[in-house]
């Protein structure tokens, strides 16, 4: 698994699986997780041909944290600093949660190089949508810097994969999430709290997909629902029995979602 040096403090970590293939599609994994979110997509995706490129964002999975301020706008530089790495002009580019909103600013940031842009269960701005989500964000707030990373991601492995038959995929999360350099993924948290994009959606003028778990209970479907209507280029799919891992909890589903976006001459069944 090949690491990059972007800066001279940044060793990127990143996969690149199927690297003969195209187009290129670039993979953007979730707060407190990796690259290695994505194996339940990459056979279906290298079936159909694609080059996929995942990277360890700053101070997740190998990628390890430099010191220096974590913001989604540098997460989306770091994006952009590794396309040029590999020699890649243009790649479609898919987000999950805070790796949907690297995905978004860097759609806006860099948009010559975006073909198509998914967003799955994100945000352009974060506001719960009731109380209940009010009180679950701020005890992931107060559990992280009071009690430490390990039980924050206890909680959220929890609230990600709530049913008894989840729970090797809660583990798996959770193991994900100790990976985390804890500085880097407060300082991630800040961040989030504090993205606001609603402005400059209508910028963008390349197709976009809204994918949306029908059960997400992290980002509410209203909130992902407004940002699909606001993007003039977007479509939103709702993906039912799914919550905020869609693609682990209905990979099927969401990968023949996907390709038929991004290949939709294709035919996949």
């Amino acid at each position: 698994m090949p690491f990059v040096q972007l800066t001279p403090d940044l060793n990127l970590h990143y996969l690149d699986v199927n690297p003969d293939g195209t187009p290129a599609l670039v993979l953007l994994h979730a707060l407190g997780a990796s690259s290695a979110s994505w194996e339940l997509q990459l056979p279906a995706l290298v079936e159909a041909g694609l080059r996929v490129i995942a990277p360890d964002l700053r101070g997740f999975g190998q990628t390890k944290f430099t010191g220096r301020e974590v913001t989604i706008a540098r997460m989306a530089g770091d994006v952009d600093a590794l396309m040029k790495a590999l020699g890649l002009e243009k790649a479609h580019v898919l987000g999950l949660s805070m790796g949907g909103t690297v995905a978004l600013q860097f759609a806006l940031d860099y948009p010559q190089r975006v073909d198509r842009l998914v967003l799955v269960n994100t945000f352009s701005r974060l506001r719960p949508a009731n109380p209940g989500e009010w009180a679950y964000f701020a005890a992931r707030f107060l559990v992280l810097h009071f009690l430490g990373l390990p039980q924050q991601g206890r909680l959220v492995a929890r609230r990600v994969f709530p049913r008894p038959e989840q729970a090797v995929f809660r583990q798996e999360l959770l193991r994900e999430i100790l990976q985390a350099d804890p500085r880097c993924y407060r300082a991630a948290v800040r961040s989030l709290a504090r993205f606001n994009l609603d402005n400059r959606l209508g910028e963008i003028k390349r197709p976009v997909l809204v994918v949306t778990g029908e059960d997400d209970n992290t980002i509410s479907p209203h909130v992902q629902g407004r940002l699909a209507a606001a993007i003039p280029t977007a479509r939103q799919v709702v993906i039912p029995n799914a919550g905020h891992a869609v693609i682990v909890d209905q990979a099927s589903t969401f990968n023949r979602t996907l390709l038929e976006f991004l290949c939709p001459g294709l035919g996949v069944d």
